[in-house]
């Protein structure tokens, strides 16, 4: 695994190291095809490691992967190193043709350009007049303004959130102790 990747997508650009991921790619991002969902927030996954993944780290909160140079902590290696190369390393070889903002994937570009400059916001909720750029901010919209789901839960506590930012500034503020506003 020397950062090869042999396997290409036919329709698309994109390539893999493995064959299974090129799969899983064309059939999530190409065909659609998303059996597992999670069964606290709704967000669907093309694997089942994938969302068993997501259910430990975004639920759970488990992150078994740290970086050696800042407190940031990962559920998977390669966000980990993603984090490292981008952030310590300021690698973002990707830079949007129209503005001076630079990103160390791909896709993040794409997503910025469709967004950004060409306003797109594909994905629309069908309960009111929101519209997301992602997909998942849709799921999350729906599950916590429509459905009233609380999928953040404090581990030290009973508190539940719908959004993990307001989990994020609970704990440091009830639990750490920390005023996150100043006067």
């Amino acid at each position: 695994h020397e950062g090869k990747k042999p396997f290409e997508c036919n329709i698309c650009d994109s390539r893999f190291a493995q064959k299974t991921h090129l799969n899983g790619h064309i059939a999530s991002v190409h065909e659609g095809k998303k059996p597992f969902r999670c069964d606290i927030c709704n967000v669907a996954f093309t694997q089942k490691l994938d969302m068993k993944s997501h259910f430990a780290s975004v639920h759970e909160g488990k992150k078994p992967f740290e970086c050696n140079i800042c407190d940031a902590k990962f559920s998977q290696k390669t966000n980990l190193n993603r984090h490292i190369a981008s952030v310590h390393e300021g690698k973002k070889p990707f830079k949007c043709d129209i503005c001076t903002v630079a990103f160390a994937q791909k896709l993040d570009m794409k997503r910025h350009t469709a967004s950004v400059h060409e306003g797109k916001k594909p994905f629309e909720c069908n309960n009111c007049d929101a519209s997301f750029t992602r997909k998942t901010s849709l799921s999350t919209h729906i599950a916590s303004v429509h459905e009233g789901k609380k999928s953040f839960k404090c581990n030290n506590c009973d508190a539940c959130f719908t959004r993990k930012t307001n989990l994020n500034v609970h704990i440091a503020s009830v639990h750490e102790k920390k005023k996150p506003f100043q006067c």
